[in-house]
Formats: structure tokens, sequence, C-alpha cells
């Protein structure tokens, strides 16, 4: 049976209350009740944090703020040193994108970011959620911030049955009347604070919640029915190769094209990544040998299937690329994907048996 949710300020007075004294401490906010963080510094976060954990980005912002401080800085950056710093994070377009932004916020806005989400969401690589994030928690505007942790959270008080994806609309109309007019970006992070510490996705802990007893989801009993989510579609698997050219000890990195899956990056030399198996096809003719074993690593929308091939060549008759020591492989910022194939190869060359040679 729909249990009705309490009144939205009712909800909206004890999230604030709890979030006071139970804030989480994050590099890129200010404690409660205070002045707002600077634009930049929220920006970078909310770019760092989309399909990422806040583990993951802490280490990653603190290295990016002490490198460029200021979004003028970041904008005056080599695109190279931005993509290897970035390296690990994934989804490598919004590293381009950051850049984008950073380089039009200081030569059209003279350093200072828009202080409206229209403003904002008219910068390269600003979504709405985005553009709400910034505009509330920087700015104190009166913004509907919905991210994951947000969803839960309103399903869960409203006991919203409609699956997502197509729920998102109902959620952000429900999350919007909570949003308080003052302090929306505070009301905003005790949303991602509740769903991230207490609301959690598996064995939430309602029992110290302190929306206890003013969540329609809690008191039906079932609170990890929401949100409803609809069925996933199976991801495809996709095959291909990665060359390990190696040279008096270095091993060649190509720059993957600037557009398209991991474009900027540097990487390992590859081939195309196709449903069906592809033929290999070496980078250049040399007595390829293939690695035993399989390099698997998923995307969004599809499971990768690798074989890594291994060649010692003459350097001036290979392709053009960096030569980069094996001793620093594992250094220079690899995407993850061409990290694991990196790992692989240096495991292989430890194994005394030569594996089969390429066809």
């Amino acid at each position: 049976m729909r249990v009705d949710a309490p009144a939205p300020e009712i909800i909206t007075m004890a999230l604030a209350d709890w979030y006071r004294r139970h804030a989480r401490d994050l590099p890129w906010r200010s404690p409660p009740g205070t002045a707002p963080p600077p634009p930049y510094r929220v920006w970078l976060s909310e770019i760092m944090l989309q399909q990422t954990t806040v583990a993951a980005v802490r280490s990653y912002f603190e290295a990016f703020t002490r490198r460029w401080p200021t979004v003028t800085a970041l904008a005056a950056a080599d695109d190279a040193a931005v993509m290897q710093a970035w390296a690990g994070l994934g989804y490598y377009a919004r590293a381009r994108n950051l850049l984008a932004c950073a380089r039009t916020v200081a030569t059209d806005h003279d350093g200072q970011f828009p202080d409206t989400e229209a403003g904002l969401r008219a910068l390269p690589g600003i979504g709405a959620y985005t553009a709400a994030a910034v505009a509330a928690i920087a700015f104190d505007r009166r913004a509907v911030v919905v991210d994951g942790n947000v969803e839960r959270v309103t399903s869960r008080l409203f006991a919203e049955s409609q699956p997502l994806p197509t729920a998102k609309q109902r959620l952000y109309a429900l999350a919007a009347t909570l949003t308080p007019m003052h302090r929306a970006g505070d009301h905003a992070q005790a949303m991602m604070d509740l769903g991230a510490t207490i609301c959690t996705p598996r064995n939430p802990a309602c029992g110290i919640c302190p929306l206890l007893g003013r969540c329609a989801a809690q008191t039906e009993g079932e609170p990890t029915r929401y949100p409803v989510k609809a069925a996933k579609p199976e991801r495809p698997l996709r095959y291909g190769s990665i060359y390990w050219l190696e040279s008096a000890g270095r091993v060649l990195l190509e720059t993957r094209p600037p557009r398209g899956l991991l474009g900027g990056m540097r990487a390992l030399p590859s081939d195309i990544w196709a449903t069906l198996r592809p033929a290999p096809a070496p980078p250049i003719a040399a007595e390829w040998i293939t690695l035993p074993g399989i390099v698997s690593h998923g995307f969004t929308h599809f499971e990768l299937a690798l074989t890594v091939h291994f060649a010692t060549v003459d350097a001036a008759c290979a392709p053009p690329g960096d030569w980069v020591a094996v001793s620093d492989i594992l250094a220079v910022g690899l995407p993850t994907v061409f990290a694991k194939a990196a790992r692989h190869a240096l495991d292989a060359r430890t194994v005394q048996t030569q594996p089969p040679r390429l066809d």
C-alpha cells in the first residue's frame, strides 16, 4: 500500500539540522552555513565526480588544484599535461571539455564563472546537473540539484514507483518541492551526503536516518525497492589487439586522435575494437609474438577483450610516437585499459617460455 510522505518543509528542516552536524569534510566544500566555496573548485569537483566516486576523486582534485589553482591557470595548461593528470579517472571527454570550458571562462568571461544556471549551461561541457550544482553551491542560487544519490533519497522519501530512467522528470519535480529558497547549496550537499552515507543502495541505515518516520519507503518497510529500475540491456563484447613495440628498453606510445574514445590520450598502439574479432593488423612488419591470456576491460556501453602482441624493433623503422622506458611505463598516466595491457606485457616478459607467433 502506498504511504504518503509528510510535508516537504518538515523533511527540509530535519535534513538541514542533520547536515549542520554531520556534513562530510571534502576538499572542495565549505562548512555548512559559511560562505560558499570558489566556483572553480565546485565546478572542477563536479566534473571529476561524474561517473566517479568521492574516494577516487579526492586525490585527483587535490593534485589538480595544487598544479592549477585557478581557472585561468588551468586554461593556460598544456593539453597533454592535463590529459596525463586526468589518466585513471576515465570518461576522457570530460578532460577535453574541462580545458575547453576553462579557456572559455578565461577568454570570454575575464576568468569569472557566470553565476546563473543559464549562463553556466552556455559553457562547454556543462549540462543541466552541473549548472544547477555550481549555481546552488558556489553562488547560493535556488537550483534543483539531482544526482544519483538525490534520486535515490527522493524516490524513497516519496515511494516513487515509476522506474528509472522514465522517473527522472518526476523525481526532479519532487526534489524541487524540497529545495529551499536560501542555502540551496547546503541542501543539495545534504541530500548527497544522506544518500552516500545513510540512504545507501543496499542496507540503508534507516535506524539512524534523520528522516526516520518521514520516509514513505521506510514506512512501507521496503526502502531498497526504490528507486525502481528498468532492466539494463546486456553490453556487447568487442575484441581488439594492442601492440607492445620495444626497442633498447623503451616502449612506443602513440597519441590517440583528439575525438572519439580516449581521445587525445597517450596509449599503446592498437587496432579497431569490433564485435567480430578482427584479424591482427600490426603497425609495423616485425617478428611478432602473441602473449598468452586476454586483457578484459569494461566501458559504459561495451565489454572489451584484448590480445597483446609483442615485438622487438629498430626504433628508426617504427611508426611515429613517444618512446618511454619500460621501467616508467606504468607511471606515465596511461588510461586504465592500456595500463592493464602494459601490466600484462610486463608480466609476460618474465615468462621463460616463448608464446606462439602471431599468424
